[in-house]
């Protein structure tokens, strides 16, 4: 079986994603399935590892999906340079961390466009700081439309064999139901089962 390889962005490096990347990749049985690297900045994750005291781990800094082990206790970094460490305050919304994660999403979308990735997985960001950074999206998926020139998307959460797609996202809740339409419900609907049956 070929394991597919996995970029994981770091997420906003002021907020919980360093961290969640750090002990998501700490569990070796990910590597029985998966080729998991991060989208990230190295120095903010050694600071996270140093902070928590963390040392079952090592890191290898790449600047090429190709240079990277894919081995357990050793995390493959793609190292994007962008986060000033003596600048960087955790817990705090700054354009810096901003711009340093919308920048992680694009990498990640550039390299799963190149195929040179499998499959990408998003952590935490911060609509204010993303804002900051001059960059107006709504979330995720909007930035995964954008860069890929989709007009027609959603958000599909999937375990198994049950998926969940949003109606609407980031909106209040008299938006939401002001976004729900029939015709959209179904045709979202039948092209989700065409796909499962298939």
């Amino acid at each position: 079986m070929k394991k597919p390889i996995i970029a994981i962005t770091m997420g906003d490096p002021a907020s919980i994603g360093p961290e969640i990347s750090i002990r998501t990749l700490l569990n070796s049985t990910l590597y029985d399935t998966t080729k998991p690297l991060i989208i990230g900045d190295l120095n903010v994750l050694e600071k996270v590892q140093q902070l928590l005291k963390i040392e079952q781990v090592t890191f290898h800094r790449i600047t090429s999906v190709q240079d990277a082990l894919f081995q357990p206790g050793t995390i493959d970094v793609f190292d994007m340079e962008l986060v000033d460490i003596d600048k960087l305050t955790f817990g705090e919304v700054s354009e810096m961390a901003g711009e340093a994660a919308f920048q992680y999403v694009v990498k990640t979308i550039e390299l799963a466009n190149e195929n040179a990735v499998d499959a990408t997985v998003t952590n935490a960001i911060n609509k204010e700081s993303i804002n900051l950074a001059g960059h107006h999206f709504a979330g995720h998926t909007e930035i995964y439309a954008h860069y890929t020139n989709s007009a027609k998307y959603t958000m599909m959460l999937a375990h198994d064999n049950m998926r969940v797609v949003h109606v609407s996202t980031h909106v209040s809740l008299r938006q939401a139901c002001d976004l729900v339409k029939k015709n959209g419900f179904l045709m979202l609907s039948a092209s989700q089962m065409m796909r499962v049956n298939n």
